[in-house]
């Protein structure tokens, strides 16, 4: 069993990662003119323990059939995944301002094709646990026993393909499906509870036979305990219902969904950098 270790110098470390992202995020939407800098900012800090701390991967050897996976299912999301990878040598960072470009690497959705270190083509909301649940399946006939990790939003659990993964995971008592969902309260139709109403969505999950935690979102030491938690539990699947803050680490961002999908101006990116401590 794998252990994950959490003291102050690992923290420290990883709160710099989720704030280098963040800065990545802003910069790489308004030099491409183009995406999603909320949903991306309110998942920076549990990509960064992902990506710095917890997945066994290789970016010198990015296909090795006993990696952990991971499916960014809320796939608008994608710059803060593809900060992360470059980050960590999965290609050069050069590539990241070449985001939404045509011929780029780095599509506005995830597209496994065409990006060194993705798992899975993603961007049609509801799909990531299924894809992950196959993963997971896939490991036992092959007899390896790699994690998969799944990231989705709380507007996309209203989706019903998320309820019938939910039910065949429980029933194949897939334990290394890890799924952390990313609850900010907000999806682009408005707030949750105007549009969709599935609060409370903790007793959802574990009278479908979830293993469930809720946690902080932004506090990597819980970030961190939840995943290693999720991961000595061998008999069900997991959810992190991690809360968190749309648009955090830059101020007029922050709860404000008009930046769903918006181009911060030169001058908002300078403000948004300087809140993030200062220039890319």
């Amino acid at each position: 069993m794998r252990s994950i270790r959490i003291d102050q110098e690992t923290i420290i470390s990883l709160e710099e990662k989720a704030r280098q992202i963040r800065k990545d995020v802003v910069t790489m939407i308004h030099e491409s003119g183009d995406g999603h800098p909320s949903p991306a900012l309110s998942i920076a800090d549990m990509i960064a323990a992902l990506y710095f701390h917890v997945l066994n991967i290789d970016p010198q050897n990015p296909e090795k059939p006993d990696r952990d996976r991971v499916v960014l299912s809320k796939g608008h999301a994608c710059t803060a995944l593809y900060a992360a990878l470059a980050r960590k040598g999965f290609f050069p960072l050069s590539a990241l301002p070449t985001f939404r470009s045509l011929h780029s690497i780095l599509q506005g959705h995830p597209y496994q094709r065409k990006t060194p270190g993705l798992d899975a083509t993603t961007g049609s909301l509801g799909h990531g646990i299924s894809i992950g649940l196959g993963m997971v399946l896939a490991a036992r006939v092959l007899g390896l026993d790699y994690f998969t990790y799944v990231i989705i939003g709380d507007g996309e659990q209203e989706e019903g393909l998320i309820w019938e993964a939910a039910m065949a995971a429980a029933k194949h008592k897939a334990g290394r499906l890890i799924v952390l969902a990313d609850c900010n309260g907000l999806q682009s139709g408005g707030k949750i509870q105007e549009v969709g109403g599935i609060e409370p969505i903790q007793p959802k999950w574990e009278a479908f036979g979830w293993h469930t935690q809720s946690i902080d979102g932004h506090n990597l030491k819980d970030i961190l305990s939840a995943i290693f938690q999720a991961q000595q539990v061998e008999d069900k699947p997991s959810i992190i219902l991690a809360r968190t803050i749309k648009g955090k680490g830059v101020p007029f961002m922050e709860n404000n969904n008009e930046w769903h999908k918006k181009v911060p101006t030169k001058e908002e990116l300078e403000l948004a950098l300087a809140a993030l401590g200062g220039n890319r």
